[in-house]
């Protein structure tokens, strides 16, 4: 199976709130979303929230975050599967995150020596 590749460059496909929500797996969600709440210090975070298959997915169900990416709705404005493929990469949007997240670089990075 190909990964999931997020228009930032994470792997939807390793997230661990997306392997429960593929896998139907209520007890994993709500172990993702009590991780989460306490890791981000964010209280509201819900099994409902968590709930992803994949950010660039069309019509599927998003995680909270991912649903008001700024990154992924700049993506789908622009028709690219994800950063790597637009003209523009890396535009300052996606280098701020790129810098906190080097594994995410690295995909983009790859991703584009391969166009």
């Amino acid at each position: 199976m190909a990964a999931n590749i997020g228009a930032c460059g994470l792997v939807c496909s390793g997230c661990q709130a997306y392997l429960a929500t593929q896998a139907d797996d209520r007890v994993a969600m709500e172990g993702v979303a009590a991780t989460w709440r306490e890791q981000f210090n964010a209280p509201g975070i819900t099994v409902e929230w968590i709930a992803c298959d994949g950010c660039m997915t069309s019509g599927a169900r998003k995680c909270g975050h991912c649903a008001e990416c700024g990154i992924r709705g700049c993506a789908v404005g622009r028709g690219v599967a994800n950063c790597a493929g637009c003209v523009d990469y890396p535009c300052p949007q996606v280098a701020g995150f790129l810098a906190q997240v080097p594994e995410a670089r690295r995909t983009l990075d790859e991703l584009r020596a391969a166009l």
